[in-house]
This record gives structure tokens, sequence and C-alpha cells, in this order.
């Protein structure tokens, strides 16, 4: 969920009915010709930039699909970090020394805005970065390594396969370039919460659970190791000898490499308990110049420069709007009593849950599936742009999947040869009620994350850098605005639980705008917000008691949703008044989709572009 400038865990992929909106073109004339020539230039620039940059992250570049550098992890060091800063600073001063923005074409301008931006706020973050947790338990190497190895490293053949074994054995290294950071952050005061150590611990314990480990069943890594080699003999590559001389290699580094950098990650966490905070403040109260790391986090995620203070405000009125939307819901149901005793009987309806057991969760699975595929017959008709990759809907992996965890979607492949994944945690089915099992689709899948992701991999006519770009409340404020959009389409939220289901999603993001700045900036605990959490919505306990958390370790970006949602409405409702017949459902969301993900003031004036264009016919 954190956003790295640039360099995106998300791989993006787009598929075109109709041609990609580029940003507004110039009128037709000789100065144009010359800045489209500039515009050119400018952009080949940022594409070899670009690829210089990528190949600092050997991850990034396996998220991609490529195989550069595939037998290293990712140096994560703080001096890397630094580097990294510096190399964006001093691009930015070539970009500035060799081109001229006002000659740029209109397209060409915003990815100048954008690369300068990236660096700006990779500028701004370097004096925070010992405010972060590396290891929590919503991520953290301990848990992304074993899901990159799994899903991630295609093995091909045995140059591959060797690849696979040096990433294992290259895991202590990057465990102990984040241990190192988290011990000097502690060494200041800055630690995680005692439920989010007790997450590390938890997390890493099963991961390193398992063969060869231990006598138990195969762990994940080591399954996966043997399928793998397992694969390469199937397919007439390798031959059964050799297949198992490089499983004996896997399993050295696992036993060698990885099991004891999670034992020293283990150790960390638990050294770090005694001192760790029960009903934790947020941190405004608990981390020094708190309140200022948490101003820096809101402008960051949210891309505004909103205070506490003004989207706390904002929360309180969308939970009132909220409460009176779900009243009437109340009403056409005929249940009588308040809107608490509604949400009381909504909770405890053993109807709205699917059976806690393997047939219940593919019943999850299998019903998420059919209303995704609903959604993809209507997708024509709202947009011109349309994902080549194709979705799917899987279970979280064992080591990783938490009780009212929430869903999260990984992409496909920028050639749409590996499918979008949206995972669901389904160890606890009373946390994944039917009532919000379209609305999460909707939002973690089409038409929301699946397809925005998905449109701006493939994007042409703009730089590559810009086809990975990511900040929260775009991404975010498109998912749930999807959420709203499907309401639109056909065959969704028939049912008034569903319409429940919908609206509660968004009280719920409603909530975290009072929450995240109750718990950051207030100095609210844990405990106060799970309470006030509790006293507006029919959110299961466990998922309840998962945000909080998850607010606490990962401040102001839960704060994105709403304030990236409301921005893309107030744009509609724009366009709509100004285009008025003109206006065109699948223009405007091409325009919001196809320049790639933007921070909110820049997506405006994107949008604003398109609505010049719209009215000069």
């Amino acid at each position: 969920m954190r956003r790295i400038p640039a360099l995106s865990l998300l791989a993006l992929a787009l598929a075109a009915c109709s041609p990609a909106p580029s940003d507004p073109p110039a009128p037709a004339t000789s100065a144009v010709a010359g800045a489209e020539d500039a515009s050119q230039r400018l952009n080949a620039w940022f594409d070899t930039k670009y690829e210089q940059y990528l190949q600092m992250s050997p991850m990034q570049l396996t998220f991609l699909g490529r195989k550069d550098h595939n037998d290293r992890l990712d140096d994560m060091s703080e001096a890397a970090l630094r580097q990294r800063v510096d190399w964006l600073q001093a691009s930015v001063r070539e970009m500035e020394s060799q081109f001229d923005r006002a000659q740029l074409d209109p397209a060409a301008q915003l990815s100048w805005d954008l690369w300068k931006r990236q660096y700006e706020e990779a500028r701004d973050s370097l004096p925070w970065a010992a405010h972060g947790y590396p290891f929590n338990q919503m991520g953290g190497a301990h848990a992304t390594v074993p899901t990159f190895l799994i899903n991630f490293h295609k093995v091909e053949d045995e140059r591959d396969y060797l690849a696979y074994v040096s990433r294992l054995a290259a895991v202590p290294v990057m465990f102990d370039q984040l241990l190192a950071r988290a011990t000097a952050s502690a060494a200041t005061g800055i630690r995680p919460p005692k439920f989010a150590l007790q997450g590390v611990i938890d997390q890493s314990r099963k991961v390193i659970a398992g063969a060869p480990f231990d006598a138990g069943a195969d762990s994940a890594l080591w399954a996966d190791a043997q399928a793998k080699a397992d694969a390469l003999v199937k397919d007439g590559k390798l031959d059964p000898a050799r297949a198992d001389a490089l499983k004996v290699q896997a399993r050295a580094a696992l036993l060698e490499s990885v099991q004891p950098a999670y034992a020293r990650v283990i150790a960390f966490a638990e050294g770090q308990l005694p001192q760790a905070l029960d009903n934790p403040a947020g941190v405004g109260t608990t981390h020094p110049d708190g309140a200022a790391f948490y101003t820096h986090q809101l402008r960051d995620h949210t891309s505004t420069a909103m205070t506490a203070e003004q989207i706390h405000a904002l929360g309180l009125a969308e939970v009132a709007r909220l409460r009176a939307e779900l009243a009437r819901v109340q009403q056409q149901l005929g249940i009588e009593g308040s809107l608490d005793d509604f949400f009381r009987q909504v909770q405890a309806d053993p109807k709205r849950l699917y059976p806690n057991t393997d047939a219940g969760r593919q019943a999850y699975i299998d019903d998420a599936t059919a209303r995704i595929d609903n959604i993809k017959q209507h997708l024509p008709a709202y947009f011109g742009l349309l994902p080549k990759a194709d979705l799917v809907v899987r279970r979280v992996e064992a080591f990783r999947e938490q009780d009212g965890a929430a869903q999260h979607y990984y992409p496909g492949t920028p050639d749409g040869s590996r499918p979008g994944i949206y995972y669901a945690h389904l160890s606890d089915m009373a946390s994944m009620p039917k009532t919000e099992l379209e609305v999460i689709a909707y939002h973690e899948g089409l038409p929301g994350h699946h397809m925005q992701i998905s449109i701006a991999q493939e994007l042409t006519g703009v730089p590559q850098f810009r086809t990975q770009y990511r900040t929260t409340a775009y991404s975010e404020g498109w998912g749930l605005y999807s959420e709203w959009l499907a309401k639109e389409m056909p065959g969704t939220y028939e049912d008034p639980y569903s319409e429940y289901g919908r609206l509660m999603s968004e009280m719920w993001r409603a909530i975290r705008l009072v929450v995240d700045t109750g718990l950051h900036a207030k100095g609210w605990t844990e405990q106060q917000a799970v309470d006030y959490f509790r006293a507006n919505s029919s959110v299961p306990d466990a998922a309840i008691r998962s945000e909080i958390q998850r607010y606490l370790v990962m401040p102001g970006q839960a704060t994105a949703y709403k304030v990236g949602m409301i921005r893309i409405q107030e744009l509609r409702r724009k366009a709509e008044a100004q285009l008025g017949e003109r206006f065109d459902i699948r223009g405007f969301h091409d325009a919001v989709l196809g320049g790639g993900a933007l921070p909110l003031d820049l997506l405006e004036q994107r949008v604003d572009g398109w609505i010049e264009t719209q009215r000069a016919g």
C-alpha cells in the first residue's frame, strides 16, 4: 500500500476499444510543430531515465514481467534510499537544464510536472524515513518476500531456478538492512505498537513452519521450490536428476539463509515487545515530531493541503449523511427501531454469513467471480479503454492470511500474460459477510483497481514512468468511486442488503477520516477509535480491530479514499454541468484513467483540458 514514486509495486495494462485520450492537444501551428519535436525528445529522455531508475529495483523489474537482475533482491538500506533521492534530484536538474517547459505541448508539460513532483515527494519524505515501521502486521519484507517469490518470480528454465535460489540466499541481507533501520528508529522511541510486533512474530513463524524447517508438512516456500523444479521436468526442460540437485540447493538456501533471517526478525520483535504500547494512540502522541510527521503523511497520501481538522470535519459530515441514507434502507426493509438496532440486527443475522468451511470459502470466491463477470459485460457502455489482463479471485496465502484483514489487489503483467489477482482473506468467514461481497469485488476488481491499474500499464503516447506512477488519493479514490459507479450498471446491488453493504462500505471510509485524524492528531487511543467505529457501523468486530490497527501503523493512508472519491465526483459534476448534452461518460472515464495515476491537482488539470476539447467540438 505504500507508494514509491515512479517505482510502484503494481504492474499495469491496457486494451483499448477506442484510442486513449491524450492530454489536450495544442492548436496546429508551426510553433506547435516545434513543441511536438521538443516534447518527443523529452519523452525519449524520460524513457531513458526511467529505465535507469528501474535498474535500481530488481524486484520491480520482476513485477513488470522482466528478468533483468532476477537473481537479486532490492537494496533496502538507508544509504540506497538516499542515493535514489539524489538520483531523482540530479535528473530534475538535468531536465530543467536541457528542456524548456514553455516550449512543450500540454501532454509533455504534464509529464514534466509529474516527474518533478515524484522527486519532490521523495525529497520531502526523506526526513521522515525513520518514522515508518519496516516490519508490521500489515506488511514488510517478512511477508512480501515469500509472496513475491511464490507468485511473481517466474521459472521457465534452469537459469531462472538458479536465480530463485540466489534470491533465497539474499534474504538475510535485505532483512538485516531493514532490521538496522528498525533498530535505529527504536533507539529514538519509534517502534510499532505491541499488536504489530505480535503480528510480525506470528507471520514470520508461519513462513518457517513445516519442512524443511521442522517435521511438519511442507512450508509454503519449500512447496513452491519443489513445484517450480517439477514443472521444469514436466515441460521437458530438466531431467529428474538435475531437478533433484536444484531442489537440494533450494533446500540449503532455505535452511542456511531464510530460516536464520526470519529468526533475527522474530528476535527483534520479541525484544521490542516489553517497551511496545498496548492500546496506543497515534503518531502525533507517540513519535518525536509526530504532529509534523502526520501533516506530511496527510499531504503525501491525499495530494492536497487539507489539514487534519478539515479532514476530521469532512469525516463527521459524511458519517452523518451516510447514516441518513442507511436509515432510508432500513425503512425500505421495514425494520423497526433505531439505526443502531438496525446495525445490530444485520450483524447478528446468520443468513448474511458464508459457512466457515472450505465449501463456504469456495462459495465466496465463486460469488465474487460471478459479480465481476457481470460487470465485464457492461464495461463498454461506460469506458472506451478496457483492460487487457484478465482478473481472478484467490484466497490469500496461509502464511500471511489474517482474520478480518482488508482485501487487496495484485496486478497482472503489462502484456496481460499474468492476470490481475483480487486477494480475499477467508480464514474467518464471519468477517466476510454476503452484504459486502459485491462492493468489495467492485472496488478491488472491476470497475475498480483492476480497471485503473491495468489501463495505466499499456498507455501509449505517454512516457513509461507515467504508467507506473502511483498516488494513494487517485488510486484509492478511484476504487471507492467505482463502488458508487457500479450502482449505475445493470445487475448490481439488486438486493437491498447489497445496497446496505455499499453504503456501509462508504461509511467505513467516512469513519476512516474521523478515526485516522482522531488517532494521529487528537490523541485518541486504539480503543476510542474502535468504539467510534462500532457506534457507526455494523462492520464485524474482528474487521474493526484489524482496521484500527492498520491505521495506527499506516498514518494518513486511510484518509485518501474518501478525499480522492469526492474529488473525482466533483470533477464529474463539473464536466456534466459545463458540457450538458455533450457530456459522455465513456469520455470522462477515459480522461480520468487515460493519463495514468496523477496527484489530484494534476488530475483536475487533465480533466479541465478534456472539457475544453469537448467544448471545442
